[in-house]
Parts: structure tokens; C-alpha cells; sequence
């Protein structure tokens, strides 16, 4: 039987309204809660204003509508489906020889669609308001804290160095890192050039750095070579391929780049010695949102399609939000392992919804077709 269109409308319509209104009101809640908690942290930052953490909050909306639409997508589902249940309108689909599989079809693309719109579309504004608001905390509420808490610390960086050898590499140390002006200025600056096999071919010695456009510009310099006399030089500028925007970057969250940017910037990572796991693993969580959502449809469905004469929906009810709540903990547990590299980046990322998928598939054929 092919699927009734203005049904399958109907279900839509009645799931994705549920859906949108269980974002916001979720939205509403976890904002109000984390605007309390930078209040509490504005009253140690005498220079953070009303205004700028209403400010940071607001900017961090998209960011948390991000996070939520999976569990809006889980909770409204559950309410649409029980609803639809309790005034009986999947009987009367059933009785008219409509399955489960049918009118599940549209609710399911549904949220294959929040999930996308989430990834292509909310992903670059949220990657820009979020990126804007952790620069006003680290301002207001944090002046010794974020990405620019490498002031006065340490930098380590690996970056490719093709000047002796090809496909070497150069380990650079520097000290007392400081940002002025949009400048990367350090002291005591170490840099040990390796060919591939991470044997040492000189060591570089600088009593003072900047991080200059295409170079590291050193100043007081010791060129130490293995058999060879040490060589002192005024200046010598050593290329390089970062910038301080991106060292600042990859100091900072994977939140604060898009779902488009974050390929380019994990080649760029790659090539300059950073670790690139984070960003890996929140691209591919991006790319697995779809199925994500379309999982938790289907967890929605499985739950609360149970007619309520039978009783014990609120059993029912309730072991749905929990599944939904044990599968956000397997994908949580997943992505330290991932962090960790325990696991590959890949499994980490898809394998809670894949598996979600299954078990969720497997309770509907069992209550369809028991």
C-alpha cells in the first residue's frame, strides 16, 4: 500500500510542531540555568556588567540549541506519539491497514531534517555566536583563563620543517609566551629539527621570538649541530605555516568552528603538530546529528505507540526518556574514549547511534510485528 500522503502530513505536522516546542522550552530551561551560573560568576568580575553577560548568554543560545535537539527531538516525539496514542488516531491508522513502518515514514524524515538543518545550517551560526561569547568570557569573567591563558606559560608545537631534510619535522619550545597587540612574542625559545626517523639534526637556541607572519622571527640565536662548533647569529627568521590565530584556535573548543570549517582546520592542525582528535571527533559527531535524531524518533516511537488501554504507559513513558538518557551516556563514554584514542575517532562517533538504530528498530518489530 503506498503511504497515505495526507496522513503521513498529519503525523509530521504533529511531530515536528511537538518537537520545535520541546527545543525551545528546553532551550529556555538549560539558558536560564546557565545565566544563574554566570551571574554567580560576574560577582567576581567587577568589570563583567549586567549587559555583557546577558550578552555572552544570548550568544550562547544557538550552541545550546545545538546540544538540546536531540533530546528535543527524543521528548517531543514521545509526547506527539502518546498523544496521537491517547486520542486513539493510531488505531483508526492501524485499522484502516496503515503500518507502523507507514506512518513513522514522515516523523522519521523529520528528524533527519532537524538533524541536517542542524549540521549545515545552525552549526555556522552557533560556531560564530559561541566563538564571540567565549572571547567576552575570557574577557570579563576569565582574563586568566581560556585560550589566551598560554600568556606567561609554555608552548609546545610540532610543525613540518622540509629545510635539511624531506618530510621533517621541528619540535618548537618557547617560554614565557606572551600576546600583544595580536603579536606572539616569547623568551628562551627551543627548537630541535628532526628528519623523519625523529633523529636530531640541530638545535636552535634563541634568547627572544615573535611570531611573525610565515616565520618565527628569533633573535640571540645558537644554531647547535652534532660534530660541528656552535654557530651564533644576531637574528634568523624559521618558517613556519601557524599563525596566532591559529595557535589560539586549536587552544580553543571545537564548538567555536563550524561543521564546514572543521575539515580545513583539522589539515591545518595536522600539518602544524597539534592534536587534531577533538576537532575529528566533534566533525564526525556533526556528520552522525541525522542519524542521531532520526534514532531517537524512532526510540520515541517504540515507546509511546502503545495504546493506553493496555496500560502501564507511564512505565512505558518514563523507560523511553530513561533509553533516550543511557544512549546520550554510551555516546558521552564513547567520545572520552575517542579523546583518549582508545578507539578510532569513527567509532566513537557512530557507533552510539548505530547501535541506538538497531535497538530501536528491533523493539519496533516487536511490538509491530511481534
Amino acid at each position: 500500500m503506498n503511504l497515505p500522503v495526507t496522513l503521513s502530513l498529519y503525523f509530521g505536522r504533529q511531530f515536528a510542531l511537538a518537537v520545535t516546542v520541546m527545543l525551545f522550552a528546553l532551550a529556555t530551561l538549560v539558558a536560564l540555568f546557565d545565566f544563574l551560573e554566570l551571574l554567580r560568576e560576574s560577582a567576581l568580575a567587577p568589570q563583567a556588567s549586567f549587559g555583557i553577560v546577558t550578552e555572552i548568554e544570548l550568544l550562547r543560545l544557538p550552541w545550546s540549541f545545538m546540544q538540546i535537539l536531540p533530546f528535543a527531538v527524543l521528548l517531543g516525539g514521545i509526547y506527539a506519539f502518546w498523544r496521537l496514542a491517547r486520542s486513539s488516531e493510531l488505531v483508526v491508522a492501524r485499522a484502516a491497514g496503515i503500518s507502523a513502518w507507514q506512518f513513522l515514514a514522515g516523523p522519521v524524515l523529520l528528524a533527519c531534517m532537524f538533524g541536517m538543518a542542524g549540521t549545515a545550517l545552525l552549526s555556522p551560526l552557533s560556531a560564530l555566536t559561541y566563538g564571540r561569547a567565549e572571547t567576552l568570557d575570557n574577557m570579563y569573567l576569565k582574563p586568566n583563563g581560556g585560550p589566551l591563558s598560554l600568556n606567561g606559560g609554555d608552548l609546545w608545537v610540532r610543525q613540518a620543517d622540509t629545510g635539511l631534510t624531506a618530510k621533517g619535522v621541528a619540535v618548537v619550545h618557547a617560554k614565557d609566551v606572551q600576546l600583544h597587540d595580536r603579536m606572539l612574542e616569547a623568551d628562551k625559545v627551543t627548537i630541535l629539527r628532526l628528519d623523519p626517523e625523529n633523529t636530531l639534526l640541530a638545535r636552535i637556541e634563541a634568547a627572544r621570538a615573535t611570531l611573525d607572519h610565515g616565520h618565527w622571527a628569533l633573535k640571540g640565536v645558537n644554531v647547535l649541530r652534532p660534530d660541528a662548533a656552535p654557530q651564533y647569529s644576531v637574528s634568523l627568521d624559521f618558517p613556519t605555516d601557524l599563525t596566532v590565530s591559529r595557535v589560539q584556535e586549536s587552544f580553543a573548543s571545537p564548538d567555536s568552528l563550524s561543521f564546514w570549517a572543521l575539515p580545513g582546520f583539522i589539515t591545518v592542525l595536522k600539518r602544524s603538530g597539534f592534536s587534531a582528535i577533538q576537532h575529528e571527533l566533534a566533525f564526525q559527531a556533526l556528520a552522525a546529528l541525522p542519524l542521531l535524531c532520526a534514532t531517537m524518533a524512532l526510540v520515541a516511537a517504540g515507546f509511546s505507540m502503545r495504546p493506553s488501554r493496555r496500560g502501564n504507559a507511564g512505565t512505558m513513558l518514563a523507560s523511553g526518556v530513561g533509553c533516550g538518557f543511557a544512549l546520550f551516556m554510551v555516546s558521552e563514554v564513547a567520545n572520552q574514549f575517542g579523546t583518549s584514542g582508545a578507539i578510532p575517532v569513527m567509532l566513537a562517533a557512530w557507533a552510539p547511534s548505530v547501535a541506538g538504530l538497531f535497538l530501536a528498530l528491533a523493539l519496533l518489530l516487536h511490538l509491530e510485528d511481534g
